[in-house]
């Protein structure tokens, strides 16, 4: 399989805290990957030094073949190949919708005014968000927000989509609607790589689902082997923990 992003012995440190430790996996070309874990396990901290909004204390992210850690390496290029999906949306409030999907079009990608335009209409619809285009964020319901988000990152047509608890914010019942965007995505063929607390979505979506704990990828395999047939006990416990409490809520 093409490999499109490969972590190798990764490390993070703040200070004198490690927070990720040789940390080892890839995501191959069309596939979707879940990172699952407690808060605090380093999940965020892995996505943000893949798109480098976090330097990498030490180790390796191959991006196509090549090291996008040494210095000869175009990082805004990088950048422009993985869109990011954030929990608190980070949409300008001052732009109307379509604005917000076409300034970094625009800017970044050098496209026309009327081509950036195009291409963000196109993924406001996939989104559901082609009747909303003239609205400023306030109008719009969380849900709607994280779904023009999701259409902005689309518009600059990246390699990978990776997505940072993209329903944590939301209220429960806007949950539904951005996870059935994202289940439409994955069937499309996206690559994505999604850190998630949901577990439904995990098991029914992901090729891999990656777990984290403490800073370490302590165990990865299929949506099956993870959920039905944990190997490592902390695997087990935190997974018992989760559905426990989805239950009682």
């Amino acid at each position: 399989m093409d490999k499109i992003i490969e972590v190798r012995h990764l490390s993070k440190w703040f200070g004198a805290n490690e927070i990720l430790s040789d940390i080892n996996f890839s995501v191959n070309k069309g596939e979707v990957v879940c990172i699952i874990g407690s808060s605090g396990s380093g999940k965020s901290t892995l996505l943000r030094c893949i798109n480098l909004l976090e330097k990498p204390t030490g180790g390796e992210i191959i991006y196509n073949g090549k090291s996008v850690l040494d210095n000869k390496h175009d990082v805004y290029a990088y950048r422009t190949k993985l869109g990011m999906v954030f929990q608190q949306f980070n949409l300008f409030n001052n732009h109307n919708v379509l604005s917000n999907c076409t300034i970094a079009q625009m800017k970044v990608l050098n496209r026309s005014k009327d081509e950036a335009e195009k291409t963000a209409m196109k993924f406001l619809k996939v989104v559901g968000m082609d009747q909303f285009i003239n609205a400023k964020p306030r109008q719009l319901s969380g849900g709607m927000k994280q779904r023009v988000a999701i259409a902005r990152a689309l518009s600059m047509e990246p390699d990978v989509l990776l997505f940072d608890e993209p329903t944590s914010a939301l209220d429960p019942e806007m949950v539904g609607e951005v996870l059935n965007v994202m289940k439409d995505l994955a069937k499309s063929g996206l690559t994505m790589l999604v850190v998630t607390h949901e577990m439904g979505f995990a098991r029914e979506v992901a090729d891999r689902v990656v777990f984290m704990d403490q800073g370490v990828i302590t165990e990865e395999g299929t949506p099956e082997e993870i959920f039905n047939n944990p190997k490592q006990e902390r695997t087990r416990e935190f997974l018992r923990r989760i559905l426990r409490d989805s239950k009682t809520e």
